[in-house]
């Protein structure tokens, strides 16, 4: 059967901020999301379907039409309960590629999140669930291409899902849910307007990208694109061991991340910076916090370090950093690339003996979690 071939993720040219945001929202899509500003032409769409096509195979219940996981019952969907609790026990499973699914700009609510057929429900007694986009989505990358185009209620439900990894659908008293935990990655062109700032804020990341000026980078560019175009199978089989490397250890650090530790110092480094730079509210502090975990987990480390919130607060923080009449965001992006500078030159952390007393788990199956001293 004949497939398109999807120019490979390793052999993108430079973007580097761009595919490291990525990378960490498939180690952790908890993170909630990238979004990619950049004109035409800089690999926005192309990177995003080349992550999820190297991204590991999903084990799914088999038949079950939200790709619920077999291994996490408290995540099933409605059915996969009810299947269970009718005596299909244990439920059979299968592996399937990571799914991408490409919303269009003029979807609906009802196309997002599935419908429930009410009229079946009133006269048959029967309910019936029509899956959305969240359904094919789920465990896999939801892409939109001109997000900022996208109806403003639709993209908050998006981030909406996508923060809480479910999707409850109720009309008439009648409800349905199931698990929508994805990697969110929107794509923008400023020049065609820009998101309102609540929006802006609930993504997790937002990266600017630009054509690349280095001569030898744009001949590169130019060399691997002829090269894929005159036989594209050629090309994805020379970049293939370096996919299947990435793509390990992307696997690797999806089973790590869950246990790399952090110490209260570290949550103090994330608060000051945080509040330094006057961000509102506390979603940043928690974006990076989860991917200076990711990015533990991805260097295959179990516990972070001050180089890592460095690495994350430059993809968290950028489109947070104000903007005012009496306030250059000029300025305040120098002020926070000279902070995460000195942030990076700490490369290790040795932490004392009370940090250790303090390190906070965050093992999701653990009863006796830790409680967090307050930093207010």
């Amino acid at each position: 059967m004949n497939h398109k071939v999807i120019f490979p993720f390793t052999a993108i040219v430079g973007q580097e901020r761009m595919m490291r945001a990525l990378i960490l929202n498939a180690v952790d899509p908890r993170i909630g999301g990238v979004l990619i500003r950049g004109e035409r032409g800089t690999a926005k769409s192309t990177a995003a379907r080349a992550l999820a096509a190297l991204l590991p195979a999903i084990e799914v219940v088999t038949d079950c039409r939200f790709n619920c996981d077999p291994a996490k019952p408290t995540t099933w969907c409605t059915e996969c309960q009810e299947r269970f609790v009718g005596g299909e026990d244990p439920l059979p499973h299968e592996s399937k590629t990571t799914p991408f699914v490409n919303l269009p700009v003029s979807a609906t609510e009802d196309r997002v999140v599935g419908t429930l057929d009410i009229e079946r429900a009133i006269q048959k007694g029967e309910r019936h669930f029509e899956p959305g986009v969240l359904a094919s989505a789920n465990r896999g990358l939801l892409y939109i291409d001109e997000v900022n185009l996208l109806d403003d209620h639709v993209v908050d439900i998006l981030l909406d899902s996508a923060a809480m990894g479910t999707n409850v659908v109720e009309r008439e008293g009648i409800s349905f849910s199931h698990p929508a935990r994805f990697i969110l990655v929107g794509t923008m062109n400023p020049e065609e307007g820009d998101l309102r700032p609540q929006l802006l804020d609930r993504f997790a990341f937002s990266v600017e990208i630009h054509g690349i000026l280095d001569k030898a980078q744009r001949v590169e560019i130019m060399r691997r694109n002829i090269a894929f175009e005159s036989d594209p199978e050629a090309f994805r089989q020379a970049f293939l061991p370096q996919e299947l490397e990435l793509s390990d250890r992307i696997a690797a650090a999806q089973k790590l991340v869950e246990d790399v530790s952090y110490t209260q110092r570290d949550l103090l480094i994330i608060a000051e910076l945080t509040s330094s730079m006057d961000v509102d509210g506390h979603r940043s502090d928690l974006v990076i916090l989860k991917a200076a975990r990711a990015q533990a987990a991805f260097e295959g480390r179990d516990r972070i370090t001050p180089h890592d919130i460095a690495m994350a607060a430059e993809l968290a923080l950028p489109h947070r950093v104000k903007a005012g009449p009496f306030r250059k965001s000029e300025n305040g992006i120098e002020h926070l690339n000279a902070k995460l500078a000195d942030l990076k030159m700490q490369t290790t952390l040795s932490p004392s003996e009370d940090d250790r007393d303090q390190e906070v788990e965050q093992n999701q199956d653990d009863d006796k979690k830790k409680v967090t001293p307050s930093l207010t």
